[in-house]
């Protein structure tokens, strides 16, 4: 994940901050990576996003896509 997170800065030129979920697959692996994308003050009200990468089974980068914007200090609704 550390190279997938590396590969997503240099495309994206923003440090992911975690990875919210990991899955395998038969390709090899699918994660969710948050990262800041707009600083603000308070912190809380940032802009953040939701990447959805595809990783092969070396773990380089095969895709990737915005699937989510959102303030920091929002709370997801989802139940």
């Amino acid at each position: 994940m550390r190279s997938a997170a590396d590969q997503l800065f240099e495309l994206l030129g923003r440090r992911p901050e975690s990875v919210s979920a990991v899955k395998p697959v038969d390709e090899g692996w699918e994660a969710d990576v948050e990262v800041l994308e707009l600083e603000r003050v308070p912190e809380t009200t940032s802009v953040m996003a939701t990447y959805h990468v595809k990783l092969d089974e070396e773990g380089d980068l095969v895709a990737y896509e915005r699937t989510r914007r959102y303030t920091r200090g929002q709370i997801d609704r989802r139940f």
